[in-house]
């Protein structure tokens, strides 16, 4: 090889120390200002980003009418409550209350009352119209008018009543649903019917007719009922429907009331019975009677 071949493969191994190529210079020359360019929308979206995108939020929802159904899982939850608190609960709410009562009873109470829809309460419990929506065991507004006439069916069998009582239909009758609550403990409380003899009716033979009763929206068990009937006081034994009912109702420890105040009903014809409650209260349940116009009544409030 000679001399200037040799010199011309060296000349394509080697390059000069301290110089670059002319290609890389350009290339990091190019980058410099992308990377800077990058850096400062980065630093621009974090700041100005988030309050971007809340304002854009904020007027996608404020001065808008919006409506969103929640479903809690709770909606028209009870405490599973035994026969003896259900009976107390409603009772304490009934106290409060102006209650159903014979035209004998309310000629002859002694302070006039106004009349109420049932809807004012004061204290720890209230009764009050309920709109909640009825589960598929729960008794409905169709439904009730036949299922009291077949509890009455089931008193006359039981000779609580007698079998001349007539039976409760949709054209003679009205019904409303209410709610007895526990109002520090809501969940505590108990869905009644009322079921009343209609205003159309008010003039009409009321012989041998039910009028007033609490009907329970779960099993369809009387409460308290105000009926007329062909019997006389002689003829009723108080103990005798007192024990019934109690079974009928699946109620414990029933017990004669003791001192009863003659003065405490608008009639002489009563008996009262307490049953055990909740926490050491007590249910009062008064059979009686309304002479002359053979009325009698089974209530649950004082």
């Amino acid at each position: 090889m000679s001399g200037q071949e040799k010199k011309s493969a060296d000349g394509l191994k080697k390059e000069s120390p301290g110089k670059r190529p002319l290609g890389k210079e350009r290339g990091r020359w190019w980058m410099t200002p992308v990377f800077v360019t990058v850096t400062v929308l980065v630093i621009g979206l974090a700041v100005w980003g988030p309050e971007a995108l809340s304002s854009y939020h904020d007027r996608m929802i404020l001065e808008q009418i919006r409506e969103e159904t929640l479903e809690t899982g709770m909606e028209g939850y009870r405490y599973s409550l035994n026969a003896n608190e259900k009976l107390y609960i409603l009772s304490r709410c009934l106290e409060g209350q102006i209650q159903p009562e014979s035209e004998l009873s309310a000629m002859t109470r002694l302070v006039p009352v106004q009349e109420t829809d049932y809807e004012e309460f004061t204290g720890n419990y209230a009764f009050v119209v309920s709109r909640q929506e009825l589960g598929e065991e729960e008794i409905s507004q169709e439904e009730i008018y036949e299922a009291c006439s077949g509890e009455l069916d089931t008193l006359k069998e039981l000779e609580i009543l007698p079998d001349e009582v007539r039976p409760v239909t949709a054209g003679a009758y009205s019904a409303v649903l209410y709610s007895a609550i526990d109002v520090p403990e809501p969940r505590n409380n108990v869905l009644v019917w009322k079921v009343s003899l209609s205003t159309s009716q008010q003039t009409a033979n009321k012989a041998n007719r039910l009028l007033d009763a609490y009907v329970d929206a779960d099993t369809g068990k009387l409460y308290e009922f105000y009926v007329r009937t062909p019997l006389s006081w002689s003829e009723i034994d108080t103990d005798d429907i007192i024990e019934k009912w109690s079974r009928y109702m699946g109620l414990t420890d029933p017990e004669p009331y003791e001192p009863v105040n003659p003065l405490s009903e608008t009639t002489p014809y009563f008996q009262k019975y307490t049953f055990s409650g909740m926490e050491e209260g007590n249910t009062v349940v008064t059979v009686g009677f309304y002479e002359g116009i053979n009325e009698l009544f089974l209530k649950i409030s004082r």
